[in-house]
C-alpha cells in the first residue's frame, strides 16, 4: 500500500466540516493539532493582544490513490476558494509503521490483499 499524508490547516470550526468530508472521501482518520500561521497581511492586535482567530491542523494518513478524492472533499466542505479559509496540501509518505489495527479496513478500501506497498 502506497499512502499520503494530507495537511489541512482551517479555522478551529471548520474541523469537523473537514473530517467528515475526509472520512467520506475515503480517509479512516484524522489528529487535529492547533496551530498559529502568519499569512500576508499582518495579524490584527487590540492593545499588544493578537485578535486572529483560532486555527487548527488536520493531519491524515490516506491511500494515495484515495488523496485527490478527500483533497476535493475537504476543499469544498471548507470553502477554501475564500480568503482566510485555509489550505489543504499533501505529501507522499516513503514508509509507514504502526497501521496494523487498521490493515483490515485499508485493504477494503484499497481492493487489494497486497499489505507490502
Amino acid at each position: 500500500m502506497k499512502f499520503n499524508m494530507i495537511f489541512s490547516i482551517c479555522p478551529s470550526d471548520h474541523v469537523q466540516d473537514i473530517v467528515n468530508a475526509a472520512k467520506q472521501a475515503g480517509a479512516t482518520g484524522a489528529t487535529i493539532l492547533s496551530a498559529r500561521g502568519t499569512g500576508h497581511k499582518e495579524a490584527k492586535t487590540f492593545f499588544g493582544l493578537t485578535l486572529d482567530a483560532p486555527q487548527e491542523a488536520v493531519v491524515m494518513l490516506v491511500l494515495r490513490e484515495k488523496c485527490r478524492d478527500i483533497l476535493r472533499a475537504i476543499k469544498t466542505a471548507d470553502g477554501m476558494e475564500e480568503p482566510g479559509h485555509g489550505i489543504c496540501f499533501s505529501l507522499a509518505v516513503e514508509d509507514v509503521e504502526g497501521l496494523e489495527s487498521q490493515f483490515c479496513v485499508l485493504k477494503k478500501k484499497e481492493g487489494t490483499n497486497d499489505s507490502n506497498g
